[in-house]
């Protein structure tokens, strides 16, 4: 470290940063920058998003005092800077691995990490809050939150600068505008940030009359209100433009070069004790500092393993075998065959086409896809406005980005009984990314609500046969949940055969894949691909497919044969499958033994898949236990 990175390795806190003079944070960020590039070519994370803000991370904690201060971060994978500035550079290596550090900020994991940002645009609502408390108590520390990365397309950013323009508040906004979310950003906002324009010359002038005016007592709340209204119909009026953040009474200062290091300290220490709510926007490069990563930020946003001296991504040896299908690869290709026999399919994804495989359809029919941002809610009543006039969309989102759609879901689609179609990618245990991102509670979330069907395939086919009924006439809002990835061949060798003929399958009903040997009581249910964790054994095996409706016929069958049943799902056990088959058994007076396997009542930490499935119980080996001791 000391040869290397000779700075670097002397800052253990931001107070140690703050020892620096400006000269020298042109070089620490190159450390910073190589330090990362380094650790995560043999230790994955998300690579580009935190290279584009390097400069604005070590600016902030040079001028601002954390942890008194407060930083509240937007989209978590910017902070990987954060972390190894604050106390985290040794244990870096250890991000996104089951017992080290975690893949976002969180408050538990250190004092500097003020709150938790796996998820987008909450960032200004938290920052607000903060804000408005200190400023209830002693009203000296300063709140600064950091939004960008495509995060600004998300509604609660909106709630969020809207309740800023009106609560007393010092809060300063950092706009990281780098044009993208992982996949490059759209829509209005992504064409006003880049065409904005605010003469810094003229800032000055302002911020040398605003500060002689309150000296002489002349801009109390009442005339400051005033005098900015009129401010910025002048200004609107020369520049030719409407600026929505003065327009919402929010000082803007930019935009401004975010990777030139000395001008970003010198505006933050410029602007940091003004009073009343300011935004900074800054321009970035979305991987910046690494040329493969700047030319294709899409594919960088999380390289996996890679060499850093060439570029090269780096792939297991094993993958030059046949591997299994990714299951949103399947569904891209589905969904791409699906549109072109059904003229009324349209596919809509907010900020995830690459992620999801939208983009699929979206090369070959551009004008019948939709990304909408990083604005979950919106996709599902966007979908549901273009099912009301006729249109079939396929709205997918990852499973717990969806939960932001609870309402959008219950109010726009189910109560009139649209026709659309939810595939939630990334349901159940998604890996390294931890509990913000796990898909753990749709099931449990979404079985109560009338006029939906929800479902979960086994398999590649499966997938291919449920997008198939999903797009029949009269199927209302249908739900598919699947996982990311593939099927692990340590389960199950790769299914080559996956582009099969789509068929329908008849709505509520399930499968026997496994009947009881002779003399056994025993049998599991299972819903999704978790199904394959299901050791081979003398007790019964049946693929439920339908959440809701329920396979009651099944059921019935399974309880007349049975008196121990085991649920399975990788999913929430409160509230899920198991908690609607011990519903229905209550309901039918009929009294069996049930033990329900699935994720815990606590936030799972993050890991590897096989790691986690142990860890909760729903790996192989732990199931194999527990019908043995059955």
């Amino acid at each position: 470290m000391t040869t290397h990175y000779p700075l670097l390795s002397q800052i253990d806190s931001p107070a140690d940063l703050r020892r620096l003079s400006v000269k020298q944070l042109p070089q620490l960020c190159s450390e910073l920058r190589a330090f990362i590039i380094e650790q995560l070519a043999s230790h994955p994370g998300h690579l580009a998003s935190s290279l584009g803000t390097i400069e604005l991370t070590v600016a902030l904690h040079y001028v601002f005092d954390t942890p008194e201060d407060r930083l509240v971060w937007d989209v978590g994978h910017q902070a990987y800077g954060h972390k190894i500035l604050t106390g985290r550079r040794d244990q870096f290596h250890t991000n996104r691995q089951m017992g080290g550090i975690r893949p976002f900020p969180f408050p538990t994991e250190s004092e500097y990490d003020t709150f938790a940002c796996g998820h987008a645009s909450n960032s200004i609502s938290a920052a607000l809050g903060m804000a408005t408390a200190i400023g209830m108590e002693d009203g000296h520390r300063h709140v600064v939150a950091v939004i960008g990365d495509g995060a600004m397309s998300g509604g609660l950013a909106y709630e969020g600068l809207n309740n800023v323009s009106e609560t007393p508040n010092n809060l300063l906004i950092v706009l990281n505008d780098n044009n993208m979310s992982i996949d490059p950003a759209v829509g209005g906002m992504k064409q006003y940030l880049h065409h904005m324009h605010t003469s810094s010359t003229y800032n000055r002038l302002r911020y040398r009359l605003a500060k002689s005016l309150t000296e002489h007592g002349y801009l109390n709340n009442e005339r400051r209100g005033r005098i900015l209204r009129f401010n910025n119909s002048v200004k609107s009026f020369l520049l030719g433009q409407q600026n929505i953040f003065e327009g919402m009474n929010i000082r803007y200062f930019g935009p401004s070069d975010g990777h030139d290091i000395k001008e970003l300290v010198h505006t933050l220490q410029r602007i940091k004790d003004m009073k009343g709510p300011k935004l900074l926007h800054i321009r970035t490069i979305k991987g910046r500092g690494y040329a493969a990563a700047e030319e294709d930020p899409t594919i960088w946003h999380a390289p996996g393993k890679f060499d850093p001296e060439t570029g090269e991504r780096l792939t297991p040896a094993s993958s030059r075998e046949v591997r299994p299908v990714k299951f949103q690869d399947v569904f891209g290709h589905t969904l791409l065959e699906l549109a072109e026999q059904n003229p009324d399919i349209v596919g809509i994804t907010p900020a995830m086409p690459t992620g999801c495989s939208m983009n699929i359809m979206m090369q070959a029919m551009p004008e019948r896809t939709f990304d909408v941002g990083i604005a979950e809610g919106h996709a599902v009543t966007f979908a549901a406005g273009l099912a009301r006039e006729g249109k079939l969309p396929f709205c997918n989102i990852y499973s717990s980005f969806a939960q932001r759609a609870y309402d959008n879901l219950i109010h726009d689609s189910a109560l009139m009984g649209l026709n659309l179609v939810l595939c939630l990618d990334r349901a159940g245990l998604v890996g390294e990314d931890g509990a913000t991102h796990h898909g753990a509670f749709d099931m449990a979330a979404l079985r109560p609500i009338p006029n939906l069907t929800i479902a979960s395939p086994m398999d590649e086919q499966e997938l291919r046969h449920l997008m198939y009924t999903a797009q029949l006439p009269g199927k209302g809002t249908f739900v598919i949940r699947y996982p990311r990835g593939g099927v692990s061949q340590s389960v199950r060798p790769a299914l080559e055969d996956w582009r099969c003929p789509m068929q329908e399958v008849k709505v509520g009903t399930g499968r026997c894949l496994r009947q009881a040997a002779e003399g056994c009581r025993t049998a599991v249910l299972s819903i999704g691909p978790i199904g394959w964790n299901v050791p081979e054994g003398p007790w019964g095996h049946y693929d439920m497919r339908f959440l809701k409706p329920l396979d009651e016929q099944l059921l019935r069958e399974v309880a007349e044969r049975h008196d121990t049943i085991v649920t399975l799902e990788d999913g929430s056990r409160k509230g899920g499958m198991g908690s609607a088959v011990l519903e229905w058994l209550a309901d039918q007076g009929l009294s069996r033994r049930v033990v329900c396997l699935g994720l815990p009542d606590n936030f799972v930490e993050h890991g590897t898949l096989p790691q986690l499935y142990q860890l909760v119980g729903i790996d192989s080996e732990s199931i194999k236990n527990i019908l043995l001791s059955l």
